[in-house]
């Protein structure tokens, strides 16, 4: 946990959050599309891509909660660069393979878990959208799954409300988180620096049926929680944490874009880069986005892969800070709401 805080005009300083000797709940971490394996699905080995990303995306949670990163059979980046050559029919077949996964690692995870113990989901991206059907099918329809939900943390991947309303989309029950010490809830958002461009799937409602059987039409919004600003969506300086280790593969490729060079780097595992962006929920070219704005003298990132997928890549790194302290102050509300019984 070692971090080297670095700002401009200043002199680096080194920082080390250490680790409890308890961690008081879990997290169940699904992880986002990095397969490079070249078949339609991902095997079951624990790749250097899949590693690395629980690494970057993951590991920092280790300081609020116990970690859990289940191996699963995604749909790879393969497939992801040449959705044509699949059929429909493959292309299914493909995420009922992953669900299936995450699902029965959900159910072990359950029958291995100590009662009662409270459980943070947190996804990216594919996993995020594995996690949106574990709620609806596992979790917002139980009251016993529901009650040992900490808050879902369901990043850059399009979790839907019912417009006006902080639920009723994905799902019927659970609400969108609108306080830190709220519990039971989700925060979800993708990452823009500019208007999104209409080509853009991010931050809408699909307008075509989801496979999936999740909602989709004009009367749904994509969710954006600010996770810097939970109640007021004040734009705040997002708290950035980044693994400096480097990324392999065409992910770390795409990082290098985003950050037009080489990513921020420093001789500890982790560093707080000196250019930092404020954060805040916008409604922008039909899209219901997470707009971050570099502070003065602060680089502007630049959209990778190409500016319809935004800021994707540093959907969980730009405010990962804000996001440790949120499941912090939440696991702390939601041991002493199961204390008193409430």
């Amino acid at each position: 946990m070692a971090t080297t805080v670095q700002r401009h005009g200043a002199p680096d300083r080194v920082v080390d959050p250490g680790m409890p000797a308890r961690q008081p709940v879990d997290c169940f971490y699904v992880y986002p599309t990095v397969s490079e394996e070249p078949t339609l699905s991902a095997s079951l080995e624990i790749t250097p891509h899949v590693r690395a990303i629980a690494e970057h995306q993951a590991a920092r949670f280790s300081q609020v909660c116990d970690v859990y990163a289940p191996v699963y059979r995604q749909r790879t980046l393969t497939a992801l660069q040449n959705p044509g050559g699949y059929t429909p029919e493959q292309l299914r077949e493909a995420s009922r393979i992953a669900y299936g996964d995450v699902a029965r690692a959900w159910q072990e995870y359950l029958a291995q878990a100590e009662p009662g113990r409270g459980v943070v989901l947190v996804g990216h991206s594919q996993g995020t959208g594995m996690l949106r059907q574990l709620i609806r099918n596992e979790i917002d329809p139980k009251p016993e799954a529901r009650a040992r939900l900490v808050s879902a943390l369901l990043l850059g991947g399009n979790v839907l409300v019912r417009k006006g309303s902080d639920r009723g989309g994905d799902f019927a029950t659970v609400p969108l988180c609108r306080s830190e010490r709220q519990t039971g809830c989700a925060v979800g958002f993708a990452t823009f620096n500019a208007t999104p461009p209409a080509d853009s799937a991010f931050g809408r409602s699909p307008s075509v049926p989801d496979p999936t059987g999740g909602p989709w039409g004009p009367e749904y919004e994509a969710a954006c929680t600010n996770p810097a600003s939970l109640k007021h969506n004040h734009a705040r300086t997002a708290r950035t944490l980044v693994r400096t280790d480097p990324v392999p593969g065409l992910l770390g490729q795409a990082v290098r874009v985003m950050y037009n060079g080489a990513p921020p780097t420093a001789d500890t595992p982790w560093v707080v880069p000196a250019d930092r962006h404020t954060v805040q929920c916008v409604r922008a070219g039909g899209a219901h986005v997470l707009m971050a704005t570099p502070t003065p003298g602060s680089s502007t990132l630049t959209p990778s892969p190409n500016p319809a997928w935004g800021l994707h890549l540093a959907d969980v790194n730009l405010a990962l800070g804000d996001l440790v302290n949120l499941i912090r102050i939440q696991s702390r509300a939601y041991a002493h709401s199961h204390q008193t019984g409430r």
